[in-house]
């Protein structure tokens, strides 16, 4: 299970695990679908930006599929 701050890593239709931003403070996960890869760089150390099909947006913790 990759660990999601690698944009390499991810990509559009993978299931990944993101902490939105309100949850940031309590850790909480929220399962979904990538749909688009918000962050730029090439990494990033509290994990990649993305937006889930579900319109959420938050940052990858694990990929899961």
């Amino acid at each position: 299970m990759a660990n999601g701050q690698n944009r390499k890593d991810i990509r559009p239709g993978l299931e990944v695990d993101i902490v939105l931003k309100q949850d940031q403070r309590t850790g909480k996960t929220t399962r979904g679908i990538v749909k688009d890869i918000l962050t730029k760089s090439p990494t990033h150390p509290h994990g990649i930006k993305v937006r889930l099909e579900d319109g959420q947006v938050g940052r990858v913790q694990h990929i899961v599929g």
